[in-house]
């Protein structure tokens, strides 16, 4: 038997007739194709899995992109200040200008004191094993451990001293070459993108607009404009949050004589560029860096950075972000582990603005959205 449509049954294809669905009119004819229906999905899959792995290959570019963008946005502000009395391009110039030279200006500063200072750790080793050996605390922790403890100290000094082992050491001092050409590649990069993006925001945001209808264009360009200019803020934040933990430490660790200031103050700088995780992690390791000098050393420096993020907490920290969006803190570490899973240390940086620009997106839009919404929709009469 054939149906109306000329088309006989099959198992691949299920015909429903047209019948009456309580006397509104017939109901239409519903055509199931399993094979179509299979190779539909099949190719879904398929483009899915391609998708990834393009993702996936492209992810340390991704994550260039993106901290080049987040950059762009946290010296735009600046870029505008200046562009009330200068053109774009002059305000743009003098701004990069100004940031290179400060970056090269940290660089001269600590480059020739981290060299000085690395030189005399190195012939300074000795002196401080010998001192280790000689204290009282290395005295009872033999006493404790018993013959297990000093066995594995002469080992690992056996170790040090042995020259057959350099081999292993120059394979690290070739990763750790690799690594500082990769990272001096991925700073220019950054760089250049950078300025790409700080030249043309303006013409990226109006390009972005026009994906809008013309009708919510306006509204749209307003939370794009909300949105962009406090993730601005939020960079220029941790940036300022970042300066001001990297001079103290460099001040404190001078003070108190820790081994290499100007390098542990870079890590301190680096490190609280990511909130909250990044701080606490830095501080622990300055800390037992510190252990060089002495346990005394080490304790007074853990009990700074202990003082020093509680002051950043409740005092620095919602002073200077006042103006940018507030990130909970279990916010911060999921994203912070995840960017550092998906992309290193870059991906853990660009992780912290995203999640912010993310909780902007919820406050500036959907909370608003859901807030006017006073009444359930009106009902279509049957």
């Amino acid at each position: 038997m054939r149906n109306p449509f000329g088309h006989s049954h099959d198992k691949a294809r299920i015909d429903v007739t047209t019948v009456k669905a309580d006397g509104y009119g017939p109901m239409p004819i519903v055509r199931i194709n399993a094979f179509r229906m299979g190779l539909l999905g099949g190719l879904g899959v398929l483009l899915a899995l391609v998708i990834g792995s393009i993702v996936t290959q492209l992810s340390t570019v991704l994550v260039y992109v993106g901290l080049a963008l987040f950059l762009a946005l946290g010296l735009d502000p600046l870029v505008s200040l200046i562009e009330k009395k200068l053109p774009r391009p002059a305000a743009i110039a003098i701004v990069v200008l100004g940031a290179l030279l400060a970056v090269a200006g940290i660089l001269f500063a600590i480059i020739p004191i981290l060299v000085q200072q690395t030189a005399n750790l190195i012939n300074e080793i000795p002196g401080y094993v010998d001192d280790i050996l000689a204290s009282d605390w290395y005295g009872n922790l033999e006493n404790m451990f018993g013959d297990g403890f000093q066995d594995a100290v002469n080992s690992a000094l056996s170790f040090i001293q042995d020259p057959s082992n350099l081999l292993s050491i120059g394979g690290g001092i070739v990763a750790v070459g690799a690594g500082v050409a990769s990272g001096i590649t991925a700073v220019t990069i950054v760089t250049i993108l950078t300025l790409y993006f700080l030249g043309s925001l303006r013409s990226m945001k109006r390009a972005l607009y026009r994906f809008v209808p013309a009708y919510r264009r306006e509204a749209f360009a307003d939370v794009t404009d909300q949105v962009t200019g406090a993730v601005g803020r939020y960079v220029m934040g941790q940036v300022s949050l970042a300066l001001v933990n990297g001079i103290l430490s460099f001040i404190f660790l001078s003070i108190i004589q820790g081994p290499l200031p100007a390098l542990l103050a870079l890590l301190a700088f680096i490190g609280s560029l990511i909130p909250l995780v990044g701080t606490l992690s830095a501080s622990i390791v300055i800390t037992a860096l510190c252990f060089f000098n002495s346990p005394t050393t080490a304790l007074v420096a853990g009990i700074y950075y202990l003082i020093y993020m509680q002051i950043e907490a409740y005092v620095l920290s919602p002073r200077i972000m006042n103006r940018a969006v507030s990130v909970p803190g279990a916010v911060v570490v999921i994203a912070a582990v995840a960017g550092g899973a998906l992309g290193g240390v870059l991906g853990a940086l660009v992780a912290i603005p995203i999640a912010a620009s993310a909780i902007i997106i919820i406050q500036k839009v959907v909370f608003p959205s859901q807030d006017a919404k006073t009444s359930p929709p009106p009902v279509a009469a049957s």
